[in-house]
């Protein structure tokens, strides 16, 4: 199994054809996400965000949408936006080895903190953070302010 990033750090895609296939995995966590996949994800890429995929034989195994922010309370924060496996390959390594590839990535890059939110319903996927050292240091409060926003 290899990472492969999809987009360099200034978010240009460099890799479209692992775009293309991501879509499947991402769906998985993303459903709400508009029919136009790519052209959605190049908004997000132009706001700053990058994506990496986990493959093995030609396929996606898994993908992550990740940001650098910087941050008034904890310095140089690597942010993930997003962090699927498929759902066929759970509990095989591929969340390990993206959360790996995330934490070093943010070494590489001087971050203070490394950093998720991930939704209050996904237990399982909590257990799984836990169990690669993360903890709950705040809560994340949210207002949506359009009809069916996620």
């Amino acid at each position: 199994m290899k990472i492969i990033p999809v987009t360099n750090a200034i978010g240009e895609i460099i890799e479209r054809e692992w775009l293309v296939q991501a879509e499947a995995v991402h769906r998985q966590l993303r459903p709400h996400l508009p029919a136009d996949y790519i052209g959605r994800l190049k908004q997000v890429f132009a706001g700053g965000a990058e994506m990496a995929v986990a493959t093995r034989d030609g396929r996606v195994l898994g993908v992550t949408v990740f940001r650098m922010l910087e941050k008034t309370f904890n310095g140089r924060d690597l942010y993930c936006d997003d962090l699927v496996t498929d759902e066929t390959r759970r509990s095989t390594g591929v969340g390990r080895m993206l959360m790996q590839y995330l934490e070093g990535l943010a070494v590489a890059r001087g971050c203070d903190t490394f950093s998720l939110d991930s939704g209050v319903q996904r237990a399982q996927a909590h257990k799984f953070y836990f169990r690669e050292g993360m903890t709950i240091p705040c809560f994340n409060f949210s207002k949506p302010l359009k009809k069916n926003a996620p």
